[in-house]
């Protein structure tokens, strides 16, 4: 692009800057900014319209006052230019993928009422690296994507019109990089780029409460002691003199309740020297007070801090302040004001489709109601510091929050080598400004330093074959001590990954990093990536005796759901954990398993779901879409609830919960099927078609009615139950197929699909045996091999191996029936063979598979003529050398 200079006068695209408020910059019970009367102290310019924008590194060219921008791209902020994730199996036309440098510009007039002021510029979150200019100076830069940070711009401006010019930077993390340093350097989400979140102008006088504390408030509250009779607060006023005389001032400190009213008051002298920044330590005591109860009552009350020149007011700060107590006990699990409250909930990540990272406070609202309608009652902000009008919303929903530094997966670039000093100083800074910018949040009560920090390098070593484990430990150490200096009064907490698990990401040799912090957070995918449905409750267990004195919380559990993707059994065979299928039943069945177990678990302080919505990252093609974590309960663009997020709804929530299952599986592939749904009623009824299907309990809020006969074609299912004395209803759509017109099963697949012109449904009907899939051995990722001798290679993917039957709905009639077999593992296909008999009667004698196909990997069937009577078939495959195997029943008509 060929730049022309101009006027920046004439032609520079004016920021809106206009005058929101002189007022102060905390609203804790408001999610927007308000107009304020003029008199107040702090004034805050807007600057989130009127920017142009262009990605590209162009040196430091644009950042003069008379660069022509006229080109580039009109934006408002907050803004991303990336776009990522898609549901479909290829990524779409309108991804953007882009890392790198990208440039932000607009200009803005102070009025002239702010004449003489401090002049400050504050970012909420740009990433990942900023470098800020006003008037071609460069006056400052920040490194971190999540952390607020403000900027001294007073002797940069000047009268009149003033350019603005911002630098975002969200090259991706390697050797030799921008962002070689800044953490995250690792993890399972996209890092986008942008001025994502708001920037705004604040006009302060020379003394006022401190805005240069690492974007904390200047206000740092604390319940010191709680009782029903009193509360103590202790409060902490940062403030700083940048003014060229002495200055004599008293800081007035008032507590107020929710409405208002001040309920305890303290007035302090301060004298402050030309350039000081002093620390006043005040204590306050709340009579008879108003506890924050968590979801069952959040109360909050406000404290106005004043700083007070004679009678005027110069500087005014509002922080929120919820009055509790808490404890993480390692038998007892979570405490609040001395009661034990399980906690469950969710993880969240701040991305929905179609915006990325760049949210409103709607969007925030929105979101946090989803977590409030599914009865959650914490969240766990993964995997950085969230937004502080999502805090907001915390505080407000009464949810118990688990906030996380960015140090993801690794500590280098290079994952198996030691952190160097600059990342270590770099994750120390952002530590500091997540706590110092978060401290009065009172939904906020655990500080996690890190994430699966050494999981980097199990995943090198796994795609190289070979590789040494991470040097994480040291970093978490120095990382643990910062956070309880910082703030003695939450404990911290790291999510570990894979300690005494089956994973294939668990390294021999790898230091345990449980221990470090005070309240231990486990990641556990038993039934998903590893192990089975069953294995949660036991893997806890066994910790739990392992490190008897740590509090424990499951920080991640849950599984994958492709809403487009469906399984008639999702007990059918292996879900594809790193790949393709994921059905939505599969999601459904995990997350019932493991809270069965979860719920059951007193020393179990909390349990954090992943996630509460699908989310972006460019490591995964899975399920049904391509740049998408889909663990979600709900999908990215926040349109549908998938039906694990009623399960939970349910189990969570005092709301008449009533839903039934499978609405996005329309067309199904069988005739006979069990109707499942979720309520927290008693009882509930089904009716097919207008006619009674019969009435059900629902334990542990699952509800099923085994073996319904759909009608070929339309089919309507109504569910109805009492909560309360309320009648509630759901209803959905199914179309049958016609069973006289064929039956076809993939034995051993989750999820069925068109072979060959017939429609294949997913393993059903089974009694015994194991579903599997063909792999390349133990890692899940590699290319399985191919199997040849057939023009459906889908249906030979999977199988069912063991000595197994299947008992089919089927017509009364005569049919052909054709078994699709192959022998998957050479080493046993010598010494395999078995018989199968069709209602009883034998129709295959000792087949051996290899044999048949000529060696492994191959297709082979075999078919024979039967009879159904009594409205079904009945086959049985029993061993006669190894186990029978068997891909496919194809049943059709004679």
């Amino acid at each position: 692009m060929n730049m022309l200079k101009r006027s920046a006068v004439a032609s520079a695209l004016l920021c809106s800057a206009a005058l929101l408020a002189q007022q102060a910059v905390a609203q804790p019970q408001a999610p927007t900014a308000r107009q304020a009367p003029s008199t107040e102290p702090r004034a805050v310019l807007d600057l989130s319209k009127g920017w142009r924008f262009h990605f590209g590194d162009a040196g430091d060219a644009p950042a003069a006052p008379d660069f022509e921008d006229s080109a580039w791209q009109p934006v408002a902020v907050p803004h991303t230019w990336n776009k990522v994730g898609t549901y479909a199996v290829q990524r779409a036309a309108d991804s953007d993928m882009r890392q790198g440098k990208g440039w932000y510009r607009c200009s803005f007039a102070v009025p002239a009422a702010l004449n003489g002021r401090r002049l400050f510029l504050e970012f909420d979150g740009v990433s990942k690296i900023a470098d800020i200019w006003v008037n071609g100076r460069h006056v400052g830069s920040h490194a971190g994507a999540f952390g607020r940070f403000r900027i001294d711009v007073t002797g940069a401006v000047r009268p009149g019109d003033n350019s603005l010019a911002v630098r975002a930077d969200n090259s991706a993390s390697a050797p030799g990089s921008s962002t070689e340093h800044v953490i995250p350097l690792g993890g399972d989400f996209f890092v986008q780029g942008g001025i994502y979140r708001g920037v705004r102008l604040l006009a302060v006088d020379a003394a006022h409460i401190d805005l240069a504390d690492h974007g904390g408030p200047g206000v740092y509250l604390r319940t010191s002691r709680v009782s029903a009779e009193r509360a103590e607060v202790a409060a902490k006023t940062l403030l700083r003199n940048l003014g060229t005389r002495r200055r004599t001032l008293t800081l007035v400190t008032t507590v107020q309740d929710a409405g208002g009213t001040p309920v305890a008051t303290d007035r302090a002298p301060v004298a402050l020297a030309p350039g000081q920044a002093s620390t006043v330590e005040r204590a306050l005591t709340v009579a008879t007070p108003h506890l924050w109860q968590g979801r069952a009552d959040p109360y909050l009350y406000r404290v106005v801090s004043e700083l007070r020149d004679g009678s005027r007011v110069i500087d005014r700060q509002v922080q929120p302040l919820g009055i509790r107590s808490f404890a993480f006990d390692a038998e007892r699990g979570f405490l609040l004001n001395g009661k034990v409250t399980p906690l469950h909930g969710v993880s969240r990540h701040q991305d929905v489709q179609g915006k990325g990272w760049a949210l409103t406070p709607e969007d925030h609202a929105s979101d946090m109601a989803f977590a409030v309608e599914i009865g959650a009652n914490t969240i766990r902000h993964a995997h950085y510091q969230h937004a502080q009008e999502w805090s907001d919303e915390a505080d407000r929903a009464g949810m118990v929050v688990w906030a996380e530094l960015p140090f993801v997966h690794e500590a280098n670039v290079e994952p198996s080598e030691a952190p160097a000093a600059a990342t270590i100083a770099n994750a120390e800074e952002q530590l500091r400004e997540l706590i110092r910018q978060n401290y009065n949040h009172p939904s906020i009560m655990l500080w996690s330093v890190g994430n699966e920090a050494d999981i980097g390098a199990a995943i090198d070593a796994m795609r190289k074959g070979d590789g040494k484990p991470a040097q994480s430990r040291a970093m978490l150490e120095k990382l643990d001590r910062l956070a309880r200096a910082e703030d003695t009064s939450r404990p911290t907490v790291y999510a570990d990954c894979c300690e005494d698990t089956p994973s294939i990401l668990s390294m021999q040799g790898a230091p345990s990093l449980n221990g470090i912090t005070q309240v231990m957070g486990l990641n556990r995918y038993y039934g998903w990536y590893y192990g089975d449905l069953g294995g949660v409750g036991p893997a806890l267990d066994a910790l739990h005796a392992k490190h008897p004195t740590l509090p424990i919380g499951l920080s991640e559990w849950g599984a994958g759901g492709a809403m487009t993707q469906h399984s008639d059994n999702p007990r059918g065979g292996p879900v594809a954990a790193y790949g393709r299928p994921q059905p939505e039943e599969y999601q459904s069945l995990a997350i019932e398993e493991n809270w069965k177990q979860i719920r059951t678990r007193p020393y179990l302080a909390a349990s954090w779901l992943w996630n509460l919505f699908d989310f972006a990252t460019t490591m995964r093609n899975e399920g049904d879409a391509t740049d998408v974590n889909t663990k979600g309960l709900v999908s990215y663009d926040r349109k549908t609830r998938k039906d694990a997020f009623y399960f939970l709804k349910a189990s969570w929530s005092d709301a008449p919960t009533l839903h039934l299952n499978g609405r996005r599986y329309v067309d199904r592939a069988y005739t006979v099927t069990d109707v499942r749904g979720y309520s927290n009623a008693d009882r509930v009824s089904l009716s097919l078609n207008g006619k009674p299907v019969g009435e059900v309990t629902c334990p542990d809020r699952i509800c099923v009615w085994p073996g319904v006969a759909l009608t070929p074609g339309a089919n309507h299912l109504v569910a109805t139950a009492t909560i309360g004395g309320k009648q509630i209803s759901d209803a959905l759509d199914w179309n049958a197929p016609d069973p006289r017109k064929g039956v076809f099963i993939d034995s051993g697949a989750l999820v069925g699909s068109t072979m060959g012109g017939d429609s294949y449904g997913s393993d059903a009907f089974f009694r015994g045996g194991t579903g599997k899939v063909i792999s390349a051995g133990r890692n899940p990722m590699a290319v399985p091999p191919k199997v040849e001798g057939t023009d459906m290679p889908a249906l030979f993917g999977s199988y069912r191996e063991g000595r197994f039957g299947y008992d089919i709905p089927l017509p009364d009639g005569s049919w052909t029936i054709t078994i699709a077999s192959l022998e998957p593992d050479a080493t046993k296909g010598a010494a395999r063979s078995f018989t199968v008999l069709a209602n009883g009667q034998r129709v295959i004698e000792s087949f051996a598979p290899m044999q048949a196909a000529g060696g492994a990997n191959k297709a082979v069937t075999r078919s024979f003529a039967v009879k159904s009577s009594g409205g079904r078939l009945v086959l049985d495959f029993e061993p006669v050398g190894g186990d029978a195997v068997v891909a496919g029943i194809a049943i059709r008509p004679n």
